[in-house]
């Protein structure tokens, strides 16, 4: 199962092509899985343009799978631990938010499929998190 970031949600309603937006399509195009965690509900939501946008996105958001925490308080701190190891390894993530998408794909077994080099380098830090 795959667990998609906002930057690939973004790019990909956008019309933007890269990468990841190509494997999202090819994800789509064989009908393979996917979800979301809450925080990308929320940051894809926030990204509308109009309130007409706004019902349109949170339309289609709310047909996809929605990932959560499953520790409760524990998973928080586990994302606040993840970020201080990787500071300690000399990468420090831009956003607070990207631990915790990786540690929702880390208690799900879920791979990420992002454009977000920020989890590129948290995954060379934290070997449990899986890059699709």
């Amino acid at each position: 199962m795959i667990l998609v970031d906002t930057s690939v949600l973004i790019d990909f309603l956008r019309d933007r092509r890269n990468t990841a937006v190509d494997r999202f399509e090819r994800l789509l195009e064989r009908g393979i899985p996917y979800g979301i965690t809450e925080c990308v509900y929320q940051e894809v939501l926030q990204g509308a343009f109009s309130q007409r946008d706004f019902r349109n996105l949170r339309g289609y958001l709310d047909t996809q799978v929605i990932y959560g925490v499953t520790r409760g308080l524990e998973s928080y701190a586990q994302a606040a631990q993840m970020y201080f190891r990787c500071r300690e390894k000399g990468v420090t993530p831009r956003g607070s938010l990207d631990c915790l998408i990786c540690q929702v794909a880390i208690e799900h077994h879920l791979q990420l499929l992002h454009n977000d080099a920020d989890f590129t380098h948290i995954a060379r830090v934290i070997k449990e998190l899986q890059i699709f």
